[in-house]
C-alpha cells in the first residue's frame, strides 16, 4: 500500500515561508537539513503525518517561475468562512469564500490564499469527499 508523505516547493526566504505556513496552517518544523548549496525544511501540522518540504537554494535571488503545470495544494478545515476570517485577521490576504454546487447540492465551499513565493493554496471546508 502506498501513502503520500510530502510535497516539495522551492522558496526564496526560509523564515518568511516558515512564518506563513505556521500562521496559516499551524505547521511546525519537523526537520531541517542544511547542505552546502541548499537547505531542506520539513513542515508538519501536529495532527498530521503529511509534510511540506521547503527547498531553499542558497544562491537563488530571483523568484521561481511556476510554469503551466503547477495548480495548487489543498488543505481541509472544519469551517471555511471562519478560517477565511482568521486568515484575513492574520494579514494573509485570503480570497473570498466560494461555493460549487452540483445537481442542486453543495459540492465544495472553499477559498484560496497565495504564499509569499506565489504558490496558490486552496482551503476547503470538510464536506463530502473533502475529508
Amino acid at each position: 500500500m502506498t501513502k503520500p508523505i510530502h510535497s516539495m516547493i522551492r522558496v526564496l526566504e526560509e523564515a518568511r515561508s516558515i512564518d506563513f505556513y505556521h500562521r496559516a496552517f499551524g505547521m511546525e518544523i519537523a526537520g531541517r537539513f542544511p547542505f552546502d548549496t541548499f537547505t531542506l525544511v520539513y513542515l508538519r501540522a501536529p495532527e498530521d503525518d503529511f509534510e511540506l518540504e521547503l527547498t531553499i537554494n542558497h544562491d537563488r535571488k530571483e523568484p521561481y517561475a511556476h510554469g503551466q503545470g503547477y495548480g495548487h495544494i489543498a488543505f481541509v478545515v472544519p469551517d471555511a468562512t471562519a478560517e477565511q476570517a482568521r486568515f484575513a485577521a492574520e494579514g494573509l490576504h485570503p480570497e473570498p469564500v466560494k461555493e460549487f454546487h452540483r445537481e442542486g447540492a453543495l459540492m465544495a465551499r472553499f477559498f484560496f490564499v497565495t504564499d509569499p513565493d506565489g504558490y496558490r493554496i486552496e482551503i476547503l471546508e470538510r464536506h463530502g469527499r473533502y475529508r
